[in-house]
């Protein structure tokens, strides 16, 4: 939006991006920050509802400072040592008046002015009880935006929500842009020019490498290739996920054993690209 005009409140705190959208939002110098990426979640809708998800829950857990202790914070050109106390000063450099001043709200300002040749070297003194005064009508939190009340008030949206939510992907079922199969995971080799070449099912598992097996179009034909090709990668994931498992609840890596098959004649896949 342009400068000085907020985000809608289905936005606040959340930034488009050209790969999904990221949350950014600062409590008290500290800037609470995520990315939902399109990719991992299916679709922009699905990315973007879970991005408004983290946002709500940062703002309800994380409230912005109460109005007062924000008021009370000194500004780099305070010359007081008090928030909200001020000097003003005559044409020959001299103290004229000490001022206490408040900003309750946009048609409430609370401003007292004590000259010096009234109350004499009282007046800096009375300015800050004055001060103190002042800020005992203040109440509430910052108001950082207007969707800000809104988001923390709302009730907690119930269990069957989540049910609308994609769970987030692993690497593993992201499709890359350079996939050509449509099946991450799944890719097509050719060794050299004027090789049939073959689909390849290639899946990377944190801790024990990557696992291939390749079926060569020759034999199997393409479709056949790229369909056996595509069941195999659905076997490794359920490996992968079960060794995830596994280590999860014990603690410790669990070795899986994966049948090896021999390789079409002529076939590197040395260098296939890891499917994370």
């Amino acid at each position: 939006m342009p400068k000085g005009i907020p985000n809608p409140a289905a936005m606040y705190g959340i930034y488009l991006r050209a790969w999904g959208y990221e949350v950014s939002i600062v409590r008290n110098g500290t800037r609470y920050y995520k990315q939902f990426g399109r990719a991992s979640y299916g679709s922009d809708e699905q990315a973007l509802l879970q991005a408004q998800d983290w946002r709500d829950e940062t703002v309800r857990n994380v409230p912005p400072v109460p109005r007062r202790a924000r008021a009370e914070k000194l500004r780099v050109n305070n010359t007081t040592g008090v928030s909200g106390v001020f000097a003003q000063i005559d044409s020959e450099g001299k103290v004229r008046a000490w001022v206490a001043k408040t900003y309750l709200g946009q048609d409430e300002i609370l401003r007292t002015d004590f000259p010096v040749n009234a109350v004499g070297d009282a007046a800096q003194a009375l300015a800050i009880e004055e001060r103190a005064r002042q800020l005992e009508r203040m109440a509430g939190l910052a108001r950082l935006h207007p969707a800000e009340e809104m988001i923390r008030t709302a009730p907690v949206p119930p269990p069957t929500i989540a049910e609308l939510r994609s769970p987030k992907r692993s690497k593993s079922e992201i499709k890359r842009s350079t996939n050509s199969s449509g099946v991450s995971g799944v890719h097509f080799k050719s060794p050299n020019v004027g090789h049939p070449g073959y689909w390849l099912a290639i899946t990377y598992t944190a801790g024990k490498g990557s696992v291939s097996k390749a079926f060569s179009i020759k034999e199997h034909g393409p479709d056949g290739a790229k369909r056996l090709a595509i069941e195999e990668r659905e076997r490794q994931l359920e490996q992968k996920l079960m060794h995830v498992s596994n280590t999860a609840d014990t603690g410790h890596a669990l070795t899986i054993a994966y049948r090896k098959e021999p390789r079409p004649h002529g076939m590197a896949v040395a260098g296939a690209r890891q499917a994370q």
